[in-house]
């Protein structure tokens, strides 16, 4: 049987825990109360962007240079209009075949859409190491003066996990 409530989340950490000078040496899992929000990220760490934003914007930027309406496209998709609408602004997570049927409303594939959110998402980070933000660091192994690049820098793919 679970020793946790019912109705409560199990966190499990993705980072090992830290050990702190008075606790000896053993590690810990931070506390925090239950129901708390999560700590915010440090200041100085760039935000990424959200995949409902940018699917947003593909579908925002695709029916604009469509030059087409929110109701003409909702209603080939044969979605609401205010449901288009809030997609386009990241404010709904859209499920697969919702997004299927937009991007078909606008002569698009899945493929195609998720293609142009990748893009965006890609020129995103790259923007971010340029400017000294994600990935951007000092003397690389060896002491050899590389610096470290974007962790997508290799790759040009995406994976997306349910």
């Amino acid at each position: 049987m679970s020793t946790h409530a019912p109705n409560e989340a199990r966190v499990i950490p993705l980072r090992p825990h830290t050990s702190s000078p008075d606790s000896g040496g053993a590690t810990r899992a931070p506390q925090r109360p239950a129901g708390a929000p999560p700590a915010p990220a440090p200041a100085s760490a760039p935000r990424e962007p959200l995949w409902r934003d940018l699917v947003g914007d593909a579908l925002r930027r695709e029916r604009l240079a469509q030059e087409r309406t929110l109701k003409d496209v909702a209603e080939a998709a044969r979605i609401s209009i205010p449901y288009l609408s809030e997609l386009e602004r990241g404010r709904k997570e859209a499920s697969s075949e919702v997004l299927a049927a937009a991007a078909r409303a606008l002569g698009l594939g899945l493929a195609d859409l998720l293609s142009l959110a990748q893009d965006e998402l890609t020129r995103h980070t790259r923007s971010q190491v340029g400017r000294g933000g994600v990935g951007r660091g000092g003397v690389g192994p060896g002491g050899m003066g590389r610096s470290r690049t974007s962790p997508t820098a290799r790759y040009d793919g995406l994976c997306l996990a349910a």
